[in-house]
């Protein structure tokens, strides 16, 4: 990136004109832009009340700036406006560890907490007994892609807990909360969105990486996280490392998304990475959990010419 560059696009955001930054980053390709780039495109988006594109931008450097004070901070600020107060919480409490005492995220991190002493908390699925918070935006009954190939492959009956306990004690990890109550209402199959924006080349892949499939809980079919074909057949079939789960099924041969519980252990929160097959098994960090993943999913729409 050029220096004048630069200077033209922070004389832009001085001037309000976020549009024009918009615009100008745009006009590069994806490949090309780099973490302050894409830095100042998710801030004009946010400043756009584009709070969602914005996000979409940020997870994309979600790696560089996992200990970066500011990027959490504009991650934090993007949620708050969205009402999704939990995540916006868990990024400014990062910003905060990251930089303390800075006024703007102490002011943030205040309101937050006003708004969430008395924060209601509503059954998705009385019958269920599953608990979603309100603010989300996330809407599950539109999710998946019902067809009958999908019914047939991938979906399964809900799960039980036990089911639930004895799944997680063959494949030695505790599986996400966030990824048990999904299954809890739809157990696996095709989500209508399907790419994840990488902003690089990943196993062939200019910008993304494309999830076909999420494995249910489960092992009466193949394409199950216990199944034939699930995750445990994938790691070792394919070689990969002994780092987690296989909870996506994959396009192709080369590569694999995967829960890495290298830094959470077995029983944490583990994050979602790219294991690439055919460069030496380099894995690359998607998303901080599993939730930040499924809210990250585009439509392929986005990547065609």
């Amino acid at each position: 990136m050029s220096d004048d560059l630069l200077v033209k696009l922070d004389a832009l955001h001085g001037e309000d004109e976020f549009e024009e930054i918009v615009d100008t980053i745009m006009e590069i390709p994806a490949e090309d832009r780099d973490y302050v780039l894409i830095s100042h495109l998710g801030r004009a988006m946010s400043n756009l009340e584009r709070y969602e594109e914005a996000i979409e931008q940020f997870l994309i450097i979600a790696e560089e700036g996992k200990d970066d004070p500011l990027w959490h901070y504009r991650m934090g600020l993007a949620y708050y406006y969205l009402e999704q107060y939990d995540d916006a919480l868990r990024e400014f409490n990062v910003a905060d560890k990251l930089d303390p005492g800075d006024e703007d995220t102490l002011e943030f991190l205040d309101w937050i907490r006003s708004k969430t002493v008395q924060k209601p908390v509503e059954e998705s699925s009385a019958e269920l007994n599953i608990k979603f918070d309100t603010d989300s935006d996330l809407d599950l009954t539109n999710f998946w892609e019902d067809s009958e190939f999908a019914l047939e492959k991938y979906v399964l009956n809900l799960p039980t807990d036990d089911l639930i306990s004895s799944v997680e004690e063959e494949l030695v990890f505790r599986l996400p909360a966030f990824y048990i109550q999904m299954m809890k209402l739809h157990n696996g199959g095709i989500p209508q969105n399907q790419c994840f924006p990488t902003g690089k080349a990943i196993s062939g892949a200019k910008g993304h990486v494309t999830i076909p499939a999420i494995l249910g809980i489960g092992r009466e079919k193949r394409n199950s996280l216990c199944g034939d074909s699930g995750s445990r057949f994938v790691i070792e079939n394919g070689g990969y490392p002994e780092i987690g789960v296989a909870i996506f099924e994959c396009p192709s041969e080369s590569g694999v998304v995967m829960l890495d519980y290298r830094s959470s252990g077995n029983d944490g929160e583990p994050e979602v990475v790219h294991v690439d097959k055919e460069n030496n098994y380099k894995i690359t960090r998607l998303a901080p959990n599993f939730e930040a993943f499924i809210r990250g999913l585009v439509n392929e729409e986005l990547y065609v010419l």
